[in-house]
């Protein structure tokens, strides 16, 4: 028998904005940490990749440099989507006050039911 209780919470969690404007930026931050940390070890800057391929096990510097990037690149844009929720759309002057955050529209959705 199929498990079907635990679908339904996965999809409530993605139709939350802010947790899915998060888990979007995350995964853009990811891409990118990704792709530098390939960068890299393609261009071997400072005998990089000799380094971490020299030693008896590389698997497990190439893990923490991936994740240190990992958190670096996945919290400067999730940091980064959050700053500019205030922004216009228009590209008006003015920093956004007529704009509403996702929380706000989340607490205004709450209180109307």
């Amino acid at each position: 028998m199929p498990d079907h209780q635990n679908k339904p919470a996965r999809s409530v969690l993605l139709r939350i904005p802010l947790f899915r404007l998060l888990a979007i930026n995350l995964a853009i931050g990811a891409c990118a940490a990704t792709l530098l940390v390939g960068g890299l070890l393609w261009l071997n800057p400072g005998h990089l990749r000799e380094l971490i391929f020299a030693d008896n096990s590389p698997g497990i510097a190439l893990a923490l440099l991936l994740a240190s990037f990992l958190i670096t690149f996945g919290s400067a844009a999730m940091g980064s989507a959050i700053m500019a929720q205030g922004r216009k759309e228009d590209g008006g002057k003015g920093g956004g006050h007529g704009s509403r955050l996702a929380v706000q529209e989340v607490a205004q959705r709450t209180r109307a039911r």
